[in-house]
Parts: C-alpha cells; sequence; structure tokens
C-alpha cells in the first residue's frame, strides 16, 4: 500500500519527464503517436493507483478493510501539453469514493483552454495557428488535431440550435443567402448557405437558423421555411418578409407564408439598376431613384418615383423598368412604423453577419465538409445573438 501512496503524490512534471525522455527532439513539436501511447498509459496507471488507494485494494483482491467495490471504467477525452488523448480509461467504482485528483487538476484548466481555443478559432485564426498564437499564454503548445478535436465539440451546440423551439414573436423576418466553397467526394463545390433573421416588435434581433443548400431553388428555400414553421415560426405576428427577390425564394414563400406582405431589399435593387446605367450618368440617376425611398411616406414615394421615371424612362428605360415593375413590394416596408423603416428597407442585417462569415473564412480556400461550415456558421452568428440578448437584459 505504500508503493500506491508514493506514485499517488507523484507530481505530474514527474511522470512528464519519463515521456519527454522517449522523444526528447519531438516533444513540442509534432510527436509521435507512440508518444500519447506512453502518456496514456502512465494516465491510466496514474488512474488505476488512485482507485487502489481510495478502494482499500486492488483489483479482484479480498481486503476485509476495502471501501468499495469497482464496476468497470468508462472512456473520455484527456488535453494534456502534448496533445489530446482519446479513449482514456477511467475506472469506476460502485459506491463514491471521490473524483480522481488528476482528473480534477486538468478539469479547470481544459475549460479555459478549450475556451481560448474555440474563440481564437471562431475569431480567424487557421486550426495549424491556432497552437502557436495560444502557446505564449498557455505556456504550452496545441496541435491542429487538438485544436479540431476541441472545436468539434460545436457540433453538438450547432444540433442543438438548428433544432430548438422558434419562439413565434418575430415582425419581421429578413431571408437571404451566401455562397461558399466546400469539399466534397465529387470535388469542390459551391454551396449556398440560406439564412434566417428576425426582428421582434421590441427591437430584438435574432439570426433564427440557417441551412446548407445546393442552390436558392423553390424546394430548397421551402424545405428550410417549413422547417421554421414546424420549430414554431408559425408567422402569426409577421408583418413584413424582407428578401432579396430571388424568384425560387418567392415560390417557396406563397407556399409556406403566402399571407405576409414583402419588402425587396433595396440595397440589391440598387446593384441591379447599376448593371443598367452607363457610369458617365449613373451617379445622378442612382440619386434620384435614392429619393423614392427617403420619401416621408408613400404617397411622396410614388411622386418621387413619377418624377425619376419621366426624366430617365428616354435614355435608360430598362433601368425605370427594373424599379417599375417591382414598385410595390419595394415600398412595403412604408406601411410599417416608421421607426422601423431603415431596419426593413434592405437586407443589410443579414449582409453585415455574411460579411463577418467571409472575414472569418479568408484563411481557408474552402470548408472541409458541411459540418465544418455549419461550426463556423453557428459561431459568427452566436456573437450578435449573444450581444442582442445582453442588450436587452441591460435596457431591463
Amino acid at each position: 500500500m505504500a508503493k500506491v501512496t508514493a506514485l499517488t503524490e507523484t507530481k505530474l512534471a514527474d511522470l512528464w519527464r519519463e515521456v519527454k525522455d522517449q522523444d526528447a527532439d519531438d516533444f513540442w513539436g509534432d510527436l509521435k503517436e507512440e508518444t500519447l501511447g506512453i502518456a496514456k498509459a502512465l494516465i491510466e496507471t496514474h488512474l488505476e493507483a488512485e482507485m487502489v488507494e481510495r478502494l482499500g485494494a486492488n483489483i479482484y483482491q479480498r481486503n476485509p478493510d476495502r471501501c468499495g467495490w469497482r464496476n468497470g471504467h468508462y472512456t473520455r477525452s484527456l488535453l494534456i501539453e502534448m496533445g489530446l488523448i482519446t479513449d482514456l480509461h477511467v475506472p469506476v467504482a460502485r459506491q463514491r469514493v471521490g473524483p480522481s485528483e488528476l482528473l480534477e487538476a486538468y478539469k479547470a484548466e481544459q475549460g479555459q483552454v478549450k475556451t481560448l481555443v474555440r474563440e481564437a478559432f471562431l475569431a480567424g485564426v487557421s486550426a495549424r495557428r491556432v497552437g502557436e498564437v495560444l502557446e505564449p499564454v498557455l505556456g504550452k503548445a496545441i496541435s491542429a488535431s487538438s485544436v479540431s478535436a476541441i472545436t468539434s465539440a460545436l457540433d453538438r451546440e450547432v444540433a442543438a440550435f438548428l433544432s430548438s423551439r422558434i419562439a413565434d414573436e418575430f415582425d419581421y423576418l429578413l431571408l437571404d443567402g451566401i455562397t461558399l466553397k466546400v469539399k466534397t467526394a465529387q470535388g469542390v463545390q459551391k454551396k449556398l448557405v440560406l439564412t434566417a433573421y428576425g426582428i421582434t416588435g421590441e427591437g430584438k434581433r435574432r439570426i433564427i437558423s440557417f441551412r446548407i443548400a445546393n442552390s436558392e431553388s423553390e424546394a430548397e428555400w421551402e424545405a428550410f421555411l417549413n422547417d421554421l414553421y414546424r420549430r414554431g415560426l408559425e408567422g402569426n405576428a409577421l408583418k413584413l418578409v424582407v428578401t432579396d427577390g430571388c424568384p425560387g425564394l418567392h415560390k417557396a414563400l406563397d407556399t409556406v407564408y403566402p399571407y405576409v406582405d414583402r419588402q425587396l431589399c433595396w440595397v440589391h435593387k440598387m446593384r441591379n439598376l447599376t448593371k443598367r446605367v452607363p457610369k458617365a450618368i449613373q451617379q445622378e440617376c442612382l440619386a434620384g431613384a435614392k429619393k423614392i425611398y427617403l420619401a416621408d411616406n408613400r404617397r411622396e414615394a410614388i411622386r418621387a418615383f413619377k418624377n425619376w421615371a419621366g426624366q430617365w424612362r428616354g435614355q435608360v428605360p430598362e433601368a425605370v423598368a427594373c424599379i417599375e415593375r417591382d414598385l410595390e413590394q419595394l415600398l412595403a416596408f412604408m406601411s410599417c412604423p416608421k421607426e422601423d423603416w431603415r431596419k426593413v428597407r434592405t437586407t443589410n442585417a443579414i449582409e453585415r453577419s455574411f460579411r463577418e462569415v467571409r472575414r472569418r473564412i479568408r484563411p481557408m480556400s474552402c470548408f472541409n465538409n458541411n459540418a465544418s461550415c455549419r461550426r463556423i456558421f453557428y459561431g459568427v452568428f452566436s456573437h450578435p445573438n449573444k450581444r442582442w440578448e445582453d442588450r436587452l437584459i441591460l435596457h431591463n
């Protein structure tokens, strides 16, 4: 029993010294699998010694003074200085014999490490460089594989977010998509990430959900909208749905939210207008079109359009037709409270989130798979969601 006690009291540094001696040159670099295997064996030996000491008996030993009985083991991962150990066997007792001192020592530290790794990864640092960036802070190196293992834990949060109940509280629903590249079995392919953003009557804003799709077809958008509906967003409070004018999306809206008014995004419309106006007159023409949505009311907006159309129809008839055919849906926002006009006449709220996604993925040529794409989107979107929750708490 004295040997067991001595082993239990051995400092972790002494155990690591044995491992370092096995491969000293590579210890803080790309360590070999066998090095982590040695570390795993040492930790399991230590955990076994702890259990022996707590029970007062070795395995299968009949001892009248023993404090309990074994009940197999469970497996877990453990992040140590050398990297991530997987499938670590932790012995379990039937009775309460207290937690492992070794695992408790790592518990607090691992929580901090995982948080730092996750935040660095989501902030735009590549998995390969996270270890380099955090080494001065943590005092130890973290391998890219360890970073990937930690960030993969986000998958559970992503799944929970994409299946959680949605409160039917939103007055405005903004819908848009962003194109990204994802590696597939057939090679790198372009994927669409369809996104829904909601604003409540009290001003609460939230990225409601997102979905990876192959296109912006009617079928893809309808599947996404039906998922929102099934999860609780029935649209009973909806006053307006804001879109970029995608035909597939509008057909899907006809099926899922047919009675909700629609607003076409003015930013997208002005971009379309730019393509139809020669550069020599772009500035003057677009300045006149801008007066339409900046009008104080619907009547003045219609008057501004007529004046603008009368001035430019002869020079750029296609540009005038571009506005004219969608004028009703371009002015839908004016039926809402005036204080909401700037929020709902464009899809800028989603576009800002998309810019953050593009900034985050700049170091990457493409996503490795759909899971990594969902992970990054969730990480980027969770920040503004939390910021708006914190604002509401402060205001209340």
